[in-house]
């Protein structure tokens, strides 16, 4: 008799049996379920595992498609394989390079191309990735001990391709994938099949392509370019500044830590960072008419150390700056409006008391003295301590929010008076050519490791409240980010490897049975591509110790 296997079924709340070793496509063809966009994989007990994996014993199973997170990510490492696929195809000896993500797409560059990159070599790429789309080629999962891998990797690959991966991988066997001789590696689960990848396009950008992707919210149409020539300028800053360096990739960065090199990178990124605040405040004096400096980014982007460190830096140039918080100007709890789920929204912009806001800040710059508010987040009621205000001729006012570039929160006030800094922790390192960091992990692991050590919250607590926070993001911050006068990316190369030993214990916390275990388990697996590093070196300044602890600054 054959033996079977229960599965539960999330997508139609049953229990199934089937035989033991029927894989999640076969399951998901007998029950005839229907998604809303083409299924890419499916979560198995909670880890997005790909539509070959076989059952043996019994799972809950919830099949994905590209409008969640886990299942976008699945489309875009499988569109990448093809790409790179193509790219080898067509040109032997050049080197894509996946970097980062920019314009709601990812950046690429092709190195060692022996001619220029245009419009008809890009072209070419397109049509030869429709080609094997429309082949419908398998991709076919192997795993292998890592020195074996790493020679089939050495066979196929040129010499300008980076292996340092290989050299320091924390495992003794590895996960590859093949398309028919062709070989690569990711981080994470493909597409069983190349026909699925019905939606992308290829663009030039600057010096090198932009690779479009589904929208993530409607992933059967693209998402909308805009070009970002002060994000990309901020990236590419980033980049010579690991050639200083010598780094790209992880690997190239764990071996530099393996020959103790790692406190000389701690001092050259902490340098450099200060480099760049100071730069940005000699900016601030030169404008004389400043007196508002506006601080925005995203969650855990390191607004308030910034602001500090940048007030320390006003004074150097001779100014008195003064740090005003606009979460001071929440409306009362009670007055919050509320989102479309009858909860509390404290992303949106009326959240915070404008008219208020405005007549304060008005009164500043006619040269009136005002007392400044305080919020109380316990009672969520806004209160008065006597803590009064009046601008000298040369004070300048930082106001840090993620409102603080919005065209409308300061509709009155000349742009002249105004200068706008965006911040954020973008992506300055890469796992491998084709593997990039996403930009927000970084800031999910920064605020992970904060609200668990100084707010009380479980990495489960902020992982579920992550989307909420994301949907505010893109509502409220990303629209206005090309507006600001300066851009400062907070990110650090050796942070991850230093915020590593403090993540890995909170979040073995989460429990393996609930929907924030999902990204919990890719977040443990990425942070175990990093060669841990002490924190002993890191500054009492930086801007790591808003979210570690041990910060010279009050917050």
């Amino acid at each position: 008799m054959e033996k079977e296997v229960t599965i539960y079924c999330k997508n139609t709340a049953s229990y199934h049996n089937f035989p033991i070793g029927t894989s999640l496509m076969e399951i998901y063809n007998q029950l005839n379920i229907k998604l809303k966009y083409n299924i890419v994989a499916a979560r198995v007990n909670y880890k997005v595992e790909d539509l070959n994996f076989l059952v043996y014993k019994p799972k809950d199973i919830e099949y994905i498609d590209a409008s969640c997170p886990s299942g976008m990510r699945v489309y875009v490492r499988t569109l990448s394989m093809v790409f790179a696929y193509a790219v080898k195809r067509l040109f032997s000896d050049a080197v894509l390079s996946i970097n980062h993500s920019i314009s709601k797409g990812y950046y690429c560059r092709l190195d060692y191309l022996n001619r220029a990159l245009n419009k008809e070599v890009i072209d070419l790429i397109k049509a030869e990735m429709k080609k094997i789309i429309d082949l419908g080629e398998q991709i076919i999962v192997e795993e292998k001990q890592v020195k074996e891998v790493k020679k089939i990797f050495a066979r196929q690959n040129n010499q300008h391709e980076d292996l340092s991966l290989f050299e320091t991988i924390n495992t003794p066997y590895m996960r590859y994938f093949r398309i028919n001789e062709y070989v690569d590696y990711y981080n994470g689960v493909l597409l069983p099949t190349t026909d699925k990848l019905n939606l992308f396009d290829i663009l030039p950008y600057y010096d090198g392509m932009l690779l479009r992707i589904p929208n993530r919210a409607q992933p059967d149409r693209l998402e909308d370019f805009e070009v970002m020539p002060k994000l990309y300028e901020i990236f590419n800053e980033f980049v010579s500044w690991n050639q200083i360096m010598n780094l790209k990739t992880i690997g190239e960065f764990n071996i530099a830590c393996r020959n103790k090199q790692s406190f000389d990178l701690i001092k050259v990124g902490e340098a450099l960072h200060e480099k760049k605040v100071a730069y940005i405040a000699d900016m601030i004096e030169q404008r004389q008419n400043v007196k508002l400096v506006l601080v925005s980014g995203p969650s855990s982007s390191g607004k308030t150390t910034f602001s500090k460190r940048l007030s320390v830096q006003l004074m150097v140039s001779g100014l008195k700056p003064v740090i005003i918080s606009m979460d001071n100007y929440f409306v009362n709890r009670e007055e919050t409006p509320k989102d479309e789920n009858g909860e509390y929204d404290f992303e949106t912009l009326e959240a915070l008391d404008l008219p208020f806001f405005n007549q304060q800040i008005e009164q500043l710059l006619n040269g009136e003295e005002v007392e400044l508010p305080f919020f109380n987040f316990e009672n969520g009621k806004r209160m008065f301590r006597g803590d009064k205000l009046k601008l000298d001729h040369d004070t300048v006012v930082i106001l840090e929010g993620i409102h603080a570039l919005n065209p409308n929160l300061l509709p009155n006030i000349p742009r002249e008076k105004t200068f706008k800094i965006y911040v954020s922790a973008l992506t300055t390192i890469s796992i491998d050519n084709h593997n990039w960091v996403p930009t927000t992990d970084t800031r999910l692991l920064r605020r992970i490791i904060r609200d668990y050590r100084f707010r009380n919250y479980s990495a489960r607590d902020t992982i579920s409240r992550w989307p909420s926070v994301r949907r505010g993001e893109e509502k409220w911050i990303f629209p206005y980010q090309e507006d600001a006068d300066m851009m400062f990316n907070s990110a650090l190369i050796f942070e991850l490897a230093v915020l590593k030993k403090y993540a890995e214990p909170i979040l073995a916390e989460v429990p393996k049975y609930c929907d924030e275990y999902t990204e919990t388990h890719r977040l443990l697996k990425f942070l175990n591509f990093f060669v841990p590093i002490h924190d002993r070196e890191i500054p009492p300044t930086s801007l790591l110790r808003e979210f570690m602890g041990g910060s010279s600054f009050r917050y």
